[in-house]
């Protein structure tokens, strides 16, 4: 797994434990990760997933490019292919990337027409090879993403068939969505919340397998939450709650692995983004690409009706420059609230 680095980080708790922020198709691109990596230097960072296909023969630095934490941030893939994911593995890890993730959990129907994603989970024996094939070409760690079952499957034996491929590939992580993907019936947004949640299924596999690094990942909504997981499995994976309500992630160095510095102040979060935006549309970019992921800042705040509406309506505005997010800034009383907090 990709591990915060226990030389610099001496004086962290939790050091050989994790907290990640989930892998989000059409969210957690290069401006989401670099959102979020203001408000943590610690926590784990994923990809959106993006199919070995695209990485081989697509814009590669469109793609792949903004990653500049190297121990922090993995590549999530999809795909089905074990000569494919191990050339994609290749890529990502020439882009600094420190872990490489197989997607066998999500069930779009992409996915599934695909053979990849949470359709994998009936095929155990062929995400070991894909596991395999990717551990032959990278020197990072490689993981995997799943799902307790998918369809029919008794979660029982569904999981533990997996678990075993996947040691037996030499994985050197498992992160397990504590829900069945049911593919047949139900639509991908109705997956993430009506098949219901199975933590205790995750901590048996972690207890039948001590040595080998075990996360959860599923309707966990609070950082508190979290820390309770941490006591049964080696991490903890946050997904739609941390990209809604951002503003938790300034939390996770101090409440789960005990920083001492201080949390990022919202002063210093309106400048980072300030500059990041400059320097974004000088490059010929737009506005709209960063701060559709910011919308959330401010949640419960005051000030936080008004900045929403100007990242909602102004910064999507093609002519959109630096100055609209400063004026989005300026509809809170940044100093208020970081005295407040």
């Amino acid at each position: 797994m990709a591990k915060i680095d226990s030389m610099n980080h001496k004086a962290l708790k939790n050091v050989d434990k994790t907290f990640a922020v989930a892998p989000m198709m059409d969210w957690t691109d290069r401006h989401c990760r670099f959102f979020h990596r203001v408000l943590s230097k610690h926590a784990l960072l994923y990809s959106e997933m993006i199919v070995a296909d695209a990485v081989i023969r697509g814009d590669r630095d469109y793609l792949l490019n903004g990653c500049d934490e190297v121990s922090h941030v993995a590549l999530q893939l999809g795909g089905s292919d074990p000569a494919k994911l191990a050339i994609a593995a290749s890529i990502g890890a020439e882009y600094r990337y420190g872990e490489i993730n197989l997607n066998v959990g999500c069930p779009s129907d992409r996915v599934n027409s695909g053979t990849f994603g949470a359709c994998l989970m009936r095929e155990p024996v062929l995400v070991g090879e894909c596991v395999r094939a990717m551990k032959a070409s990278v020197s990072i760690p490689v993981t995997v993403k799943c799902r307790i079952g998918v369809d029919d499957q008794d979660p029982g034996p569904a999981l533990d068939r997996l678990a075993r491929e996947v040691w037996n590939a030499d994985c050197d992580g498992l992160w397990v969505h504590a829900r069945k993907a049911w593919l047949e019936g139900l639509s991908p947004k109705q997956n993430r919340d009506v098949p219901p949640l199975d933590y205790s299924r995750v901590y048996r596999l972690k207890s039948e397998n001590a040595r080998k690094f075990i996360g959860i990942n599923g309707g966990i909504k609070e950082l508190s939450e979290g820390e309770k997981h941490l006591n049964q499995v080696d991490g903890v994976m946050i997904g739609r709650s941390a990209y809604h309500r951002p503003a938790m992630l300034r939390q996770v160095d101090k409440q789960i692995f005990g920083a001492t510095e201080a949390c990022v102040s919202y002063v210093e979060i309106c400048q980072a983004m300030c500059d990041y935006a400059e320097d974004h549309l000088n490059k010929g970019g737009r506005l709209h690409q960063i701060t559709r992921h910011m919308i959330g800042l401010f949640h419960g705040l005051g000030g936080a009706r008004r900045y929403r509406q100007i990242l909602a309506i102004e910064a999507t505005k093609v002519e959109a420059g630096p100055q609209v997010l400063e004026q989005a800034f300026g509809a809170v009383d940044l100093q208020i609230i970081d005295n407040a907090a």
